[in-house]
């Protein structure tokens, strides 16, 4: 099922959290927080919106983690429900494109539901005080306009980065429901 975001609620604090990668390895949010910011994203193996970004995702936040800005993707998705995004599958999910960030397994969904992530992908650009100042989606042409591609999520990330605050106009993400239980 196709889900647009809800607008940003610019200056929501984002709730800390720690999450196992694919491997089991623990990683703790604010461990990533930076002067610059971070970038949260919702994000799953087998929804064909994440699957179609995976290149722009991988080279954007490789891009954004030059210039200071980490990012944690996090899979919320019920993977005993939809095998497909298992951990193993993730760590292949991530080898695939190449993702330089961690890939983080939400088992019990609280991360999900605490940050009311509505579907996959769905991007969450925090201030250096954790604060929320982008909700919205990767770039334009996520949404087929491939020429001139706008790259919404890396000038909200540079423009949070330097000024702390992110752009009154944003567009919601789009795409695939999360697999509740």
């Amino acid at each position: 099922m196709l889900l647009d975001t809800p607008l940003c609620d610019f200056g929501w604090l984002a709730p800390d959290f720690i999450l196992k990668d694919f491997d089991g390895n623990s990683h703790k949010m604010s461990d990533y927080l930076t002067d610059k910011g971070l970038l949260i994203a919702f994000i799953c193996n087998h929804c064909p919106y994440v699957q179609t970004i995976g290149d722009r995702l991988a080279e954007d936040t490789a891009f954004l983690k030059s210039k200071g800005i980490n990012t944690l993707a996090v899979m919320s998705n019920d993977y005993h429900m939809v095998s497909s995004d298992s951990p193993a599958n993730m760590k292949k999910f991530s080898q695939h494109f190449g993702f330089v960030f961690p890939y983080l397994v939400d088992e019990d969904q609280s991360i999900g539901k605490s940050y009311k992530a509505i579907c996959t992908p769905d991007f969450f650009g925090l201030n250096s005080e954790g604060k929320l100042q982008y909700r919205g989606r990767l770039d334009d042409a996520s949404m087929g306009n491939a020429t001139n591609r706008k790259r919404e999520l890396v000038d909200a990330m540079v423009q949070i980065s330097e000024t702390g605050q992110g752009p009154k106009s944003q567009m919601p993400s789009m795409g695939c429901s999360i697999k509740w239980r």
